[in-house]
Protein backbone atom coordinates (compact mmCIF):
# COMPACT_ATOMS: atom_id res chain seq x y z
CA UNK A 1 0.00 0.00 0.00
CA UNK A 2 1.54 3.46 -0.57
CA UNK A 3 2.02 5.58 2.17
CA UNK A 4 2.43 9.58 2.15
CA UNK A 5 6.10 8.87 2.30
CA UNK A 6 6.07 7.54 -1.28
CA UNK A 7 4.37 10.64 -2.84
CA UNK A 8 6.00 13.47 -3.82
CA UNK A 9 5.65 15.93 -1.46
CA UNK A 10 6.48 19.29 -3.15
CA UNK A 11 4.61 18.32 -6.02
CA UNK A 12 1.21 17.85 -3.59
CA UNK A 13 2.17 21.13 -1.90
CA UNK A 14 2.53 23.35 -5.54
CA UNK A 15 -0.42 21.06 -6.53
CA UNK A 16 -2.16 22.33 -3.18
CA UNK A 17 -0.80 25.99 -3.45
CA UNK A 18 -2.63 26.77 -7.03
CA UNK A 19 -5.69 25.39 -5.75
CA UNK A 20 -5.28 28.06 -2.78
CA UNK A 21 -4.15 30.72 -5.57
CA UNK A 22 -7.31 29.81 -8.03
CA UNK A 23 -9.54 30.27 -4.52
CA UNK A 24 -7.99 33.53 -3.59
CA UNK A 25 -8.67 34.34 -7.07
CA UNK A 26 -12.43 34.37 -6.40
CA UNK A 27 -12.79 31.35 -8.83
CA UNK A 28 -14.76 28.35 -6.84
CA UNK A 29 -15.60 26.16 -9.52
CA UNK A 30 -12.36 25.73 -10.86
CA UNK A 31 -10.71 25.40 -7.39
CA UNK A 32 -13.08 22.12 -6.83
CA UNK A 33 -12.58 20.85 -10.20
CA UNK A 34 -9.05 20.85 -9.49
CA UNK A 35 -9.29 19.50 -6.27
CA UNK A 36 -11.43 16.56 -7.77
CA UNK A 37 -8.94 16.00 -9.80
CA UNK A 38 -6.34 15.87 -7.63
CA UNK A 39 -8.30 13.65 -5.68
CA UNK A 40 -8.50 11.24 -8.34
CA UNK A 41 -5.25 11.04 -9.09
CA UNK A 42 -4.27 10.00 -5.54
CA UNK A 43 -7.10 7.51 -5.42
CA UNK A 44 -5.77 6.13 -8.54
CA UNK A 45 -2.36 5.87 -7.15
CA UNK A 46 -3.24 3.87 -4.66
CA UNK A 47 -4.98 1.88 -6.21
CA UNK A 48 -2.12 1.52 -8.61
CA UNK A 49 0.43 0.50 -6.14
CA UNK A 50 -2.52 -1.96 -4.29
CA UNK A 51 -2.57 -3.90 -7.49
CA UNK A 52 1.37 -4.06 -8.17
CA UNK A 53 1.48 -5.23 -4.83
CA UNK A 54 -1.23 -8.08 -4.98
CA UNK A 55 0.78 -8.75 -8.26
CA UNK A 56 3.82 -9.87 -6.96
CA UNK A 57 4.68 -13.71 -6.98
CA UNK A 58 4.61 -15.05 -3.29
CA UNK A 59 7.38 -16.94 -2.18
CA UNK A 60 7.32 -21.08 -1.71
CA UNK A 61 6.98 -21.85 1.68
CA UNK A 62 9.77 -24.39 2.87
CA UNK A 63 9.98 -26.88 5.51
Amino acid sequence: MMTMSDIDAQRLAERIDTVLDILVAGDYHSAIHNLEILKAELLNTVKEDAASVSKKPKAPWEI
